[in-house]
């Protein structure tokens, strides 16, 4: 079983003003692209992994042949990663939350404008390349976290529903080192019906 490269579910144009259609043709086809094609030839190595899901593979992270678990772990959450990322997004997001995802911010960090600004401080303070995450704890309640590089929070047992990719290949484009400009633009684009629906699913 080899990973395929998900279309965009929207043009490369359609985010615009707010990320580029240069860069998301880059991040998605150079980018994303290149990730799905170095795990599919780690795996390649492997084939008693070949039935295991991309889900599987970064939760079993420790169970992965030492040769090729480094690889996994980048390419891997690289392609998870970035699959999740382009749903979160819409060129119809924006706003605040409701239904369950805002009954649970409410309930886990006070008030939505609380995780906001918790959520973006901790994608301004994340040192080199990496994602902010909001994830899912076994207790179902929301956390946190911030990850160098492609790691993911399903290698910490937790389940992730909205990510937000502060590697400069996201940004630099229309940013350059502004990365506070471009975290404040990401939310006039967050699709939270669909951060919703991941919640639900956990």
């Amino acid at each position: 079983m080899s990973f395929t490269l998900s279309p965009l579910p929207y043009p490369f144009e359609a985010l615009e003003p707010y990320i580029d259609a240069k860069t998301m043709e880059i991040h998605h086809d150079k980018h994303h692209g290149t990730y799905v094609a170095k795990l599919n030839a780690a795996l390649e190595q492997a084939p008693q992994l070949h039935e295991w899901s991309l889900e599987d593979l970064l939760r079993r992270l420790s169970e992965v042949p030492e040769a090729i678990r480094q690889a996994v772990r980048n390419h891997g959450g690289g392609t998870y990663n970035h699959d999740l990322f382009w749903n979160i997004l819409s060129p119809q997001g924006g706003g605040a939350p409701d239904g369950e995802l805002g009954k649970f911010i409410a309930r886990d960090f006070g008030s939505f404008d609380a995780f906001k600004e918790q959520f973006s401080q901790g994608a301004a303070n994340l040192f080199g390349s990496g994602w902010q995450w909001l994830a899912v704890t076994p207790e179902k309640k929301l956390k946190l976290l911030a990850l160098p590089n492609q790691d993911n929070p399903l290698s910490q047992g937790l389940v992730p529903i909205l990510g937000l990719d502060v590697w400069e290949h996201a940004y630099y484009l229309k940013y350059q080192n502004r990365r506070t400009d471009y975290i404040a633009a990401f939310w006039n684009l967050i699709n939270w019906k669909q951060v919703e629906k991941n919640l639900l699913k956990v």
